[in-house]
């Protein structure tokens, strides 16, 4: 896949908001997740979207791609099941890892960066790579702590993996700024790093400040900080997509088409 296609800006699909999201003007592509879908059984909303010619793209929460614990198939051929019900161009997860001994953590653990970690990744997603029917995008994650013995900073390690995997990226950029707040990382390092001719699309979502620690809720305003992020890079390089992501909490028709319009004018001052 030489590149991919320009997506405009787009919003993450959810079943609360499936109105909101058919009547919103200036909404380019959604996202779906992928394990809230039923295969044969597709939302009125959703196919609603296809038959209007709006870009669904499914992103996957549970394929556990960072973890020792063998890759779950099903999973991954569910995954892209529901790529081919929405014709969609490509798929995505996240680098972190969800499972281990047998438990489900509930949520999104980031992966130790060292070169024994890296490989182990590397070798999950090249599994899921031959089992799904589209490229495959991979997210880097919010992260309360880091492992110690880190051999490699975080862009370091996505670029690592997207030589040896030849994956895409999809670059969050308010999780680049949870980690900056939380774990004194720096975003501008991370984007300095990273292959970017390799970037599917980014997100962008809210949080809000609990004294000194930063949760990524996906239930809150997104921060003019988060849309400096991305004003950052957007000015390195042209997105093919950005999307509002929003999990909880959800405001007027009128506060999602003004953040949708935030993220638009950023985007539209680089392509001026």
């Amino acid at each position: 896949m030489a590149g991919i296609a320009d997506l405009g800006v787009g919003i993450g699909w959810r079943s609360e908001i499936d109105l909101t999201v058919e009547r919103l003007p200036g909404v380019d592509f959604v996202e779906v997740v992928a394990e809230n879908l039923h295969i044969g059984h597709l939302p009125e909303s959703v196919t609603l979207l296809l038959e209007r010619g709006v870009p669904v793209l499914p992103h996957a929460v549970s394929l556990s791609l960072g973890g020792a614990d063998p890759v779950d198939l099903g999973r991954v051929e569910h995954l892209g099941k529901v790529a081919e019900a929405v014709g969609a161009p490509m798929v995505s997860d996240h680098v972190c890892f969800v499972r281990a001994g047998g438990l489900d953590s509930g949520h999104l653990m980031p992966v130790p960066r060292t070169r024994d970690a890296l490989d182990v990744l590397v070798a999950n997603v090249e599994l899921a790579q031959r089992n799904l029917p589209v490229p495959l995008a991979l997210e880097n994650v919010a992260a309360l702590l880091e492992w110690p013995d880190g051999e490699l900073s975080e862009g370091q390690f996505l670029a690592e993996l997207v030589e040896r995997t030849d994956c895409w990226l999809l670059v969050d950029v308010a999780n680049l700024y949870a980690n900056a707040r939380n774990i004194g990382t720096d975003p501008e390092r991370f984007l300095d790093e990273i292959p970017l001719e390799r970037l599917a699309y980014v997100h962008v979502a809210g949080g809000v400040d609990h004294g000194d620690v930063y949760h990524d809720t996906h239930a809150h305003a997104v921060l003019p900080e988060v849309l400096g992020v991305l004003d950052e890079l957007c000015s390195r390089v042209k997105p093919p997509g950005v999307l509002l992501e929003r999990d909880d909490n959800y405001p007027s028709d009128t506060e999602i088409a003004s953040e949708l319009a935030a993220i638009r004018a950023v985007v539209d001052k680089h392509r001026g």
